[in-house]
């Protein structure tokens, strides 16, 4: 049976492809340290897994859900970003739960993209902006992001391009995979740039609470409303990867255009992780303390690592990897990470992945205890 052409423009997703592999190492006795990918490796607080488990029992947990998701998630969706980034959303029309942050992705695409229509993509960024992207025929125009500039978008390099027929801009501040912050005034700057071009900017904003003292919101920008979609997930901040938890928040239009498609797409959340997330976004202060305290001393290690490598990396980066330029001299990337693989048994990300401007680099994910990081060093001074 022949495959849709769209299936042309896309390849399996790496780390499908390359987990794979490791996982076949690691099924042959290899002693694998996987530091590639972001999953999270510590455990929810107790008090998620109890609501989740407690909702079980509630009558009709077990029957479809609403599409919106249930009142008391999409509240407190609302509060959390009041609470931490000062945003007012109204729960009933500016919150949309989804199935985790990628599958927003999807659904935003497909709402507000005709095949032709361009798409402004960051380069390095996340690989699904652009496999999603092919997947909805819309044009790719990638953006360069470059160290000499914090990895920030250059708006007179964008104003330079012909942006007839672009309708959407992709953003994700804090940035994956390089950890760069975007101050709020440059969100200021690239709202009014997306305004007078009339493009949507959607900002995928997971990384916010991961070794980051100020976290910001793209929709704390006055005038963003009616322009500007922001992603979020409970990956990350709440050790809940698994769960596929996300959320969608913007003005109540956009968030109706996805819901369109939302809804056809699905058929809502399992009750009981939807009041497990609830008891997630209530946690307090102690947590997020709790998580800069882990990942701050797991850093440190990862900067010993990058060290011995011969890598340099940015003190001032934030989130859940560490970005490290490769030495002068050093073989690409790919190849740099598989001699990692084969001779040393550590596995970590070559910067290629994310786009051309990932050439030359490495992300090692934080997402591994200090015991095995400390192994990775002493296997590398061996």
């Amino acid at each position: 049976m022949n495959t849709a052409n769209r299936l042309a423009s896309v390849q399996e997703y790496y780390f499908s492809r390359k987990l794979r592999e490791v996982r076949g190492l690691l099924a042959a006795g290899k002693p694998i340290i996987n530091m590639g990918i972001g999953s999270p490796d510590l455990a929810p607080d107790p008090a998620v897994t109890q609501a989740m488990i407690a909702a079980t029992a509630a009558e009709k947990a077990h029957q479809y859900q609403s599409y919106q998701g249930v009142p008391e998630l999409r509240e407190a969706m609302a509060t959390f970003y009041q609470q931490q980034f000062g945003v007012s959303v109204h729960p009933e029309d500016e919150v949309l739960p989804l199935m985790g942050s990628k599958e927003g992705i999807m659904h935003v695409s497909m709402a507000f993209l005709n095949p032709g229509d361009g798409v402004l993509i960051p380069d390095p960024g996340y690989p699904t902006y652009a496999s999603v992207s092919h997947l909805v025929s819309a044009r790719l125009i990638p953006y360069r992001l470059r160290s000499e500039n914090g990895w920030l978008p250059n708006i007179q390099e964008l104003e330079a391009q012909d942006l007839s027929g672009v309708k959407l801009m992709w953003l994700s501040y804090p940035h994956m995979p390089t950890g760069a912050v975007a101050s709020l005034a440059a969100l200021t700057d690239l709202v009014a740039f997306a305004k007078k071009h009339d493009i949507l900017l959607v900002n995928d904003n997971p990384y916010s609470f991961i070794l980051n003292e100020k976290p910001v919101s793209i929709l704390s920008v006055a005038g963003a409303a009616g322009h500007v979609l922001e992603l979020n997930s409970l990956s990350k901040t709440f050790n809940m990867a698994g769960w596929r938890v996300g959320m969608l928040l913007g003005a109540a239009p956009l968030i109706h255009a996805v819901l369109k498609v939302k809804s056809n797409m699905d058929s809502g959340m399992f009750y009981p992780v939807q009041m497990g997330a609830v008891a997630a976004l209530a946690s307090g202060p102690s947590w997020f303390q709790s998580l800069h305290t882990v990942y701050e001393k797991r850093r440190a290690l990862v900067y010993e690592l990058a060290g011995l490598l011969n890598c340099t990396y940015d003190p001032k980066a934030v989130g859940l990897f560490v970005w490290a330029a490769l030495p002068d001299g050093a073989p690409d990337a790919e190849e740099f990470i598989d001699k990692l693989l084969y001779e040393k048994d550590i596995f970590i990300t070559p910067g290629t992945i994310f786009g051309v401007g990932g050439t030359g680099y490495i992300r090692f994910s934080l997402c591994v205890s200090e015991d095995q990081i400390q192994k990775a060093i002493d296997r590398i001074k061996a």
